[in-house]
């Protein structure tokens, strides 16, 4: 496969900025794989996984809310958070999800009830990926 330059961005810092030979991703209506040559595209991106293909292995990372951005030149994702599933803290992980679980059950507004559910999402993503280490 011909590798391509990828960006991926977070709010605190680049979080990748090299080649890869392939990128798939979850984005709000579905998972999307990118390769070099891919059309330009946009979308915009959910709570879930991406898979970064580097020098022919596959690395996973946890991303939540973020745009995917292909042009001919490269390809950018710009994401609220992004961990790869080997430094994930998964005993902190659990315990979000504890506290998460606790404030669905006490949420009294609908806005309670929404910041609880999304922080419970996360909370699950970064145990599913982390499940699955290189």
């Amino acid at each position: 496969m011909t590798p391509f330059k990828l960006q991926i961005i977070t709010p605190e810092k680049t979080f990748f900025d090299g080649e890869t030979d392939q990128i798939i991703c979850r984005t709000t209506v579905g998972d999307v794989g990118i390769l070099n040559g891919h059309e330009p595209y946009c979308a915009a991106l959910g709570i879930g996984q991406l898979r970064v293909r580097i020098n022919g292995e596959f690395r996973r990372a946890a991303t939540s809310g973020g745009l995917l951005k292909v042009s001919k030149d490269k390809t950018v994702i710009l994401v609220q958070t992004c961990e790869w599933a080997d430094e994930i803290d998964v005993k902190r992980a659990e315990e979000a999800k504890t506290t998460a679980e606790a404030r669905l059950k006490a949420a009294q507004s609908d806005n309670e009830l929404r910041m609880a559910d999304a922080k419970l999402k996360r909370a699950l993503n970064r145990i599913d990926t982390a499940s699955f280490l290189n």
